[in-house]
């Protein structure tokens, strides 16, 4: 057993994913940042959290170039709810004291690598698509109508509510798709004009923006799969945009990846619950066979805990065999097979440990007991 998550990060390694198995539980994020503080003194740069990309440029303006305030980056950088989570606060003040004297090209990078939804609804595409139109100067009319149509919680939920698979929306992909290949192809002049990160801006909300489309026309369709369409489509999206990222931080070093452990497996992800039975390929299932040996996946599990109200697991399970091995907390590389334990309550949203998340996990990170 090792204590260290870099001793898990080979040389090859540029892209390490360390999962949760619930977003109720404070300690997963408390030793995230624990984790990510090492591993910034082993030479990774950045950060990539389960939080709006576009949303999450506030945040990295904040702890790169003190641009705004805590406040500031806490309220608009965050989807989700996140910025209220005082794990998240100590993170990103933590990065910014850490960057403060630091030259341009070593200070650490903070990004959000998820689609610009909520967990029930999804914004227009109007001001995606029109920062970037600004941006390239042109006098481009966005048809998006009313945007309320496009955010209300029944556009997502009611396929016939829908404006995903309108007109409006083809005319709005057709823009959207020459905006884009009109950023590519005035690229020397506009970075020339203004910078290369500003037009890799631009390109942050145009994508998005994209994706937008793309999720609400999944929205559009009705059918059995349309729950595991949806969230293929928003883990196909995260995906992209960690490749990106990946990109972006290629030449200053590896990038540490937080979220769900359903988003970050290797393996088909899975959930049963009353509204469907969704199956989809997740953001690490996709990366990780595109990256290969650059992707590592450390899956996140807890023994008990206050905040999911968790007992002590139950005997036999994965949970129980590592809370023999493990004394607060612990990285086991391997784990033996067991059952799957069935305590958990399904409103704390914890997803227990399973053969399709253990999976393809180069090692399993522990806590033992949470209060």
């Amino acid at each position: 057993m090792s204590q260290d998550i870099r001793d898990l990060a080979p040389a090859s390694c540029t892209l390490l994913g360390y999962g949760e198995p619930s977003h109720q539980e404070p300690a997963f994020p408390l030793r995230r940042n624990a984790l990510f503080a090492r591993l910034a003194g082993h030479g990774f740069r950045s950060i990539a959290l389960e939080t709006d990309r576009v949303a999450a440029l506030a945040v990295d303006g904040f702890v790169r170039d003190g641009v705004g305030t805590l406040d500031t980056a806490m309220k608009e950088g965050f989807s989700h709810g996140f910025g209220e989570l005082d794990a998240n606060r100590r993170l990103v003040a933590w990065m910014r004291d850490h960057n403060e004297d630091l030259p341009a090209a070593d200070r650490l990078a903070f990004h959000g690598f998820d689609a610009s939804t909520e967990m029930m609804s999804a914004p227009s595409p109007r001001r995606y698509l029109e920062h970037a139109r600004d941006y390239l100067g042109l006098d481009v009319a966005i048809p998006a109508g009313d945007d309320e149509r496009w955010s209300r919680t029944e556009a997502v939920m009611d396929p016939a509510a829908s404006p995903g698979a309108t007109p409006e929306a083809d005319t709005l992909l057709a823009i959207a798709d020459d905006l884009l290949t009109t950023l590519y192809s005035r690229a020397p002049e506009r970075i020339a004009a203004t910078s290369r990160a500003e037009w890799v801006r631009a390109r942050t909300h145009l994508t998005a923006g994209l994706g937008l489309l793309r999720y609400h026309k999944q929205a559009a369709i009705d059918g059995p799969e349309r729950y595991s369409r949806l969230s293929g489509t928003r883990d196909a999206i995260m995906a992209l945009n960690l490749l990106d990222i990946r990109d972006l931080e290629a030449r200053r070093g590896p990038t540490m990846v937080f979220a769900h452990n359903s988003h970050l497996q290797r393996s088909t992800s899975i959930w049963n619950s009353a509204v469907a039975n969704l199956v989809w390929s997740g953001a690490g299932a996709i990366v990780g066979s595109l990256l290969g040996e650059q992707y590592v996946f450390v899956a996140g599990s807890v023994g008990r805990s206050e905040a999911l109200r968790l007992g002590e697991p139950e005997p036999e399970t994965y949970e129980a065999a590592l809370q023999k091995r493990v004394d607060g907390w612990g990285l086991v590389r391997a784990v033996e097979p067991a059952r799957t334990r069935t305590d958990a309550i399904p409103e704390t949203g914890y997803f227990p440990l399973t053969p399709e998340i253990l999976e393809g996990a180069d090692a399993v990170l522990h806590i033992s007991a949470t209060t």
